[in-house]
């Protein structure tokens, strides 16, 4: 259906009133507007009054707008702080994984130096010192326990010298080479070393286990009470290991012989110092008419 070709205000009763709506709210306007101003020119305190009760009214509508218009402006500012929190908590989980890691650096060699001053301060403490050497390898899953020392005897290392860490007694030479030197330790089936209580003197024998740990067996002595934590030390018997060495502490409390937990171990033990033996034996007696 084509449209109408009359065009004029008369043709649609809406649009009259709307035209007539717009001339009354302009003249209704301009009515207002000169009231206001003669009000104004003439009584300012009462035009002033007006325009406050005015702005009480519109104030609220104009917070109300103004909040929701923040609200709507935080949005995107919400979102981009959002992934600006998410990125810099990325950062500062990076940033801990890496302190965590030099922390532990840090305590790896802390651990490293108070241990090398352990043993500066037991080769300083100890007159017959000597050589400090590494302790390169042990026999830790087997029944016998050795260890190898990457000094010698262009070192100065001979067998039956004692090795010394800076918490106790490691063990004994009994071989040697140029630059190597092995090590019979405390744990094994065939090292018998003479030790006492350091409580009471009560005087016991050391022997190895084999697996880690040795046995604790009174001397000459039955039913002996061994407590848990029992501390004994090297007695000098023998003139091989200097009297006051630790060598063990008592696992669990018993009766004549108990099993002990010795104070080195090669496992976790990186330098070692070599000692002269305590009372070494005297070179042996001439025979009469034997050349010298």
């Amino acid at each position: 259906m084509a449209p109408p070709r009359d065009r004029r205000t008369g043709f649609s009763r809406r649009r009259q009133y709307g035209l007539f709506l717009g001339y009354v709210l302009a003249i209704a306007g301009a009515v207002v507007g000169a009231a206001l101003l003669v009000l104004s020119t003439f009584d300012p305190a009462a035009f002033s009054a007006l325009r406050m009760g005015a702005a009480g009214i519109t104030t609220p509508v104009s917070s109300a707008f103004t909040w929701a218009g923040d609200a709507i402006a935080s949005v995107p500012r919400g979102v981009g702080e959002h992934f600006r929190v998410k990125g810099e908590n990325a950062r500062l989980r990076a940033d801990l994984q890496r302190s965590q890691a030099l922390i532990l650096r840090a305590r790896a060699i802390a651990y490293d130096n108070r241990r090398m001053r352990s043993l500066l301060a037991l080769r300083d403490r100890t007159p017959g010192a000597v050589v400090t050497a590494r302790l390169v390898s042990s026999t830790a899953s087997s029944t016998r326990r050795f260890a190898l020392l990457n000094a010698g005897r262009w070192s100065g290392v001979r067998p039956a010298m004692p090795v010394l860490g800076p918490d106790g007694l490691v063990g004994r030479i009994v071989e040697t080479g140029p630059n190597a030197a092995r090590v019979l330790l405390l744990t094994d089936s065939d090292s018998i070393v003479p030790v006492r209580r350091a409580r009471d003197g009560l005087p016991a024998v050391a022997t190895g286990r084999g697996d880690g740990n040795v046995d604790i067996r009174a001397v000459d002595t039955t039913d002996v009470r061994f407590n848990a934590g029992d501390l004994f030390v090297t007695t000098g018997t023998g003139g091989l290991y200097a009297p006051g060495v630790p060598v063990a502490q008592v696992i669990r409390a018993g009766r004549d012989q108990v099993a002990a937990r010795v104070f080195e171990h090669p496992d976790a033990l990186d330098f070692a110092t070599v000692t002269q033996p305590f009372a070494p034996l005297p070179p042996p007696t001439p025979r009469p008419g034997a050349p010298q």
